[in-house]
């Protein structure tokens, strides 16, 4: 059937609940205007945080034509989330990356069968203070040295500077340009049972961690949280803050945070809905959902909520939670994805 769908003003992002927000849900892959239906059962999920808006938006048009379905939706962390849905606790695991092997090999060691399916794009988007006028521009080589394994113990931007004029940052600091400036460096950031923290690493860290024979791992000494909101609140608490989260985040916060732009090879290019989309940002990522493909075979509901969330009223939530939409073709892979489980 045809889906239409009306936008709606949302609150920013930072005034979600962060814990658990329960819903009572609906169904139909239909618009929020359709008719009540008479689908029943429980629906769990949990995940990324940062995924977390888009899905409980879905849910929130869904409920409206279900009644009698009720949902729970948190986010944790994808890593604390896909424990869970390998456990069997959960329906459906909202995610930031990809599942990872050994968490594959956990849900099958215990009979979890599942699907993953993309739904959008977000872009890791590094932040300061907007204070903090010294900062505009970082290169992966200045993240490793501000961020990376060997890092620890520095509580200065300017402490940074040896490591990186070592590593011959061009991006405004280090060796070519000026130092970084002699101010505390108070790094807020996602903690390591986020799929941001993991993102972060793979796309800023792994490469120099490698060529340096480091472990591919930030500095564990800073202010972690699997909370984009309390990441959000500890930067804009500082007036030389470091840290970062998804973009969407940073974007709701931009009155009292700084999104810096990010040099990852070809220049500095400040995080946008068209730079995220075309993949020219460097902290570019995609955004999933995994099901529990057996839960999905026995429950109705959570069959009709997964085509809703899939449908173009559904999918819908992904822009309207302020992150990037997948283009035509890659919103049909997903859509083939679920109709062949």
């Amino acid at each position: 059937m045809t889906l239409t769908y009306s936008p709606r003003i949302r609150p920013a992002l930072a005034g979600l609940a962060a814990g658990t927000l329960f819903l009572a849900a609906c169904s139909s892959p239909g618009s929020p205007s359709a008719s009540v239906t008479s689908l029943t059962g429980t629906l769990t999920i949990s995940g990324s945080s940062t995924v977390e808006p888009i899905t409980s938006i879905v849910a929130e048009d869904f409920k409206a034509t279900n009644p009698g379905v009720s949902y729970s939706v948190d986010g944790p962390g994808t890593g604390d989330g896909f424990a869970l849905f390998c456990d069997g606790e959960t329906d459906i695991s909202d995610a930031s990356r990809e599942i990872k092997d050994e968490e594959s090999m956990l849900c099958a060691d215990n009979g979890i069968n599942f699907v993953g399916l993309k739904i959008g794009i977000d872009g890791l988007s590094v932040m300061t203070s907007p204070q903090n006028d010294a900062v505009s521009c970082l290169s992966f080589l200045d993240l490793y040295a501000l961020l990376g394994p060997e890092s620890q113990g520095l509580d200065t931007w300017s402490a940074a500077n040896d490591l990186a004029a070592e590593l011959g940052s061009l991006s405004g600091f280090g060796a070519s340009h000026a130092p970084y400036p002699d101010a505390p460096l108070d790094v807020t950031a996602p903690g390591e049972e986020s799929g941001t923290y993991d993102s972060f690493v793979e796309l800023a860290i792994s490469k120099v961690a490698g060529e340096r024979e480091q472990d591919a791992v930030t500095r564990p000494d800073y202010t972690a949280s699997g909370d984009d909101n309390v990441i959000v609140a500890g930067i804009a608490g500082s007036e030389t803050s470091l840290g970062w989260v998804g973009f969407a985040f940073a974007d709701q916060n931009s009155d009292t945070v700084k999104s810096l732009e990010v040099d990852g090879g070809d220049g500095c290019v400040a995080p946008t809905p068209e730079t995220i989309a075309s993949g020219e940002y460097p902290l570019s990522r995609p955004l999933f959902i995994y099901v529990n493909t057996d839960n999905a075979a026995a429950s109705p509901a959570l069959a009709a909520f997964v085509d809703y969330y899939l449908s173009d009223a559904g999918i819908a939530a992904v822009t309207e939670a302020d992150y990037v939409a997948l283009d035509s073709d890659e919103l049909a892979a997903t859509r083939t994805a679920w109709d062949d489980h």
